[in-house]
């Protein structure tokens, strides 16, 4: 029989640690992405509003994996987007002009927010094309 003083003990420090929060948020995802099958409505999870450990965050990376699309962003700072292994689930960060990050998000939706453009930006983009087609079609006339 082994004496007591034999058994190994490892002291884990808390960001070593699983807090049991990841996997609630894992599900809070599933139940969002079955809103927006189901509805169509989008949802997002702020990460830095919870207490997740960094196991947690590790934990949570690890089991939603990575998925083939991938933007980056340049606005005030740096974003990241990447959709996961599961289709119309995003991680969303936001970094700052010291690249510190600020927002973390897991978005469900078909496209994230701040990739979609505001609909003055597409009556401005068509305004413009209409005016550089006008502009194509003068020149070609002129030849």
């Amino acid at each position: 029989m082994r004496s007591i003083n034999e058994i190994p003990i490892h002291v884990l420090s808390p960001d070593q640690m699983l807090t049991g929060q990841a996997e609630a948020v894992l599900s809070e995802i599933a139940d969002l992405l079955a809103r927006l099958l189901e509805t169509g409505e989008e949802g997002s999870i702020d990460l830095r509003s919870l207490p997740l450990s960094p196991a947690d965050r590790d934990w949570l990376d690890g089991k939603l994996g990575r998925g083939e699309v991938e933007i980056a962003l340049e606005a005030g700072g740096r974003s990241t987007l990447y959709e996961t292994a599961y289709a119309g689930v995003w991680k969303v960060t936001h970094r700052d002009t010291e690249e510190r990050v600020v927002s973390e998000f897991i978005e469900v939706s078909h496209v994230p927010a701040i990739v979609k453009p505001a609909g003055a930006d597409i009556e401005n983009a068509h305004e413009r094309l209409q005016s550089d087609l006008k502009q194509i079609t003068q020149e070609g006339n002129e030849r």
